[in-house]
């Protein structure tokens, strides 16, 4: 068995032994690289097979990279995260759940950043950058489709999600002294209550604060260069949106305002707005309403109807 036929064999090994458990591995993306983010991490969650089958998908699956929300202060890493993965590994796709960097709790409610940088945009978008370039380099080892890796994001990840699009063609890793030969620009995105616009009167204020940061969050530029309806580009990949009217957190308008300019801009994409359903249910059936219990068999189609159009 040659070293790679090796090494493939062993992370499959690793993998499944973690899934036997019940866990995943962790993967600490930033590490051996000068990035100090140890904490940002993203944890496999693959679809159970024998260890032969590593070598053997065909076709292989796509990947879903998923985006907790959490106002880019905290990570509602459970119910956005975990059952998230959880559901697309059962539907045979590969999910891999980010931990992104955000302003974290104490940051929040002691405005330490007034003092230090601490954590604010571009630190989240450098990371679903970097969770890219690593599944993508590491395709064949997760047995994945290397032409069909996307992201799918809640509330503020719903924002990064689509920015992970919107800003593909700025390679924000170069100056990190990364360096790769891979695209960094997903292959869909889905976007799910998603935060939008950094504008009155849909902003969605602690989200804007915590990604612009206390100096910069009253920033004209800013706000304009990170509102999404503003920023979408030739080759924005296929897009599903989804979110619900009666949304007490994020203004239902912000995904209107998205959904246009894809419209505008000739995107193809799915929408889909709901009467009832709130924020937050993520994949948690008993959040869900009589609607919005229909979300994932939803995505699940459309995205079937989409992989057949990405390169095997």
């Amino acid at each position: 068995m040659n070293l790679t036929r090796r090494a493939l064999l062993s992370l499959c090994l690793t993998a499944l032994a973690f899934v036997a458990q019940g866990q995943s591995p962790v993967i600490r993306l930033w590490e051996n690289t000068p990035v100090r983010a140890n904490d940002v991490t993203l944890v496999p969650y693959l679809p159970v097979q024998l260890p032969d089958s590593c070598f053997q998908f065909s076709p292989p699956p796509p990947a879903v990279i998923v985006c907790p929300g959490g106002s880019y202060s905290w990570h509602d890493y459970a119910t956005e995260g975990i059952r998230v993965a959880q559901w697309l590994q059962r539907e045979g796709i590969a999910a891999f759940v980010l931990k992104y960097r955000v302003q974290g709790i104490g940051a929040y409610v002691f405005h330490t950043r007034l003092i230090s940088r601490g954590r604010q945009f571009p630190d989240a978008l450098c990371d679903i950058q970097r969770a890219i370039q690593y599944i993508r380099e590491h395709a064949a080892a997760f047995g994945i489709n290397p032409s069909c890796v996307g992201v799918m994001g809640f509330s503020a990840g719903g924002h990064l999600s689509m920015s992970a699009a919107s800003y593909s063609s700025t390679d924000f890793l170069a100056p990190l002294g990364i360096s790769h030969s891979v695209s960094l620009r997903p292959d869909f995105v889905a976007p799910i209550y998603p935060v939008v616009t950094m504008h009155e009167p849909y902003a969605h204020k602690r989200s804007r604060k915590a990604l612009l940061g206390e100096y910069r969050n009253h920033s004209q530029a800013m706000r304009d260069s990170l509102s999404l309806e503003l920023h979408i580009p030739a080759d924005c990949p296929p897009v599903f949106l989804l979110n619900c009217k009666d949304d007490p957190i994020v203004k239902w308008e912000n995904s209107v305002l998205l959904d246009s300019a894809l419209t505008a801009n000739n995107v193809p994409h799915k929408y889909i707005i709901y009467e009832h359903g709130g924020h937050g249910f993520g994949a948690a059936a008993e959040k869900f309403s009589e609607e919005t219990k229909h979300w994932q068999e939803a995505f699940t189609d459309w995205l079937e109807t989409q992989y057949t159009t990405f390169g095997k």
